[in-house]
């Protein structure tokens, strides 16, 4: 395997690690808090609604876009690393 392929294989390894954590963050959080955890997070407020449900309706959206953005860095960051930066 030449050089520039075993470059390739780490990023790519790398990138599908990234993705799994992020989309493991989002899932916790849209079907975890949203509909596992509801009950227990209906306990609290937010904004006058209850914390579940306010996960279930808005908090989940603004995770992923949340998470959208802290991808877009790692992997800038991930492109630098192994010079796929240009």
């Amino acid at each position: 395997m030449s050089e520039k392929q075993k470059h390739a294989t780490a990023y790519w390894k790398e990138n599908v690690k990234y993705l799994s954590i992020l989309l493991a963050i989002w899932f916790i959080v849209s079907y975890g808090c949203g509909i596992l955890f509801k009950d227990a997070l209906n306990e609290f407020k937010l904004g006058g609604f209850k914390l579940g449900f306010w996960f279930a309706q808005q908090g989940s959206i603004y995770v992923f876009v949340i998470l959208i953005f802290v991808y877009v860095r790692l992997m800038n960051k991930l492109d630098k690393k192994y010079g796929f930066d240009e």
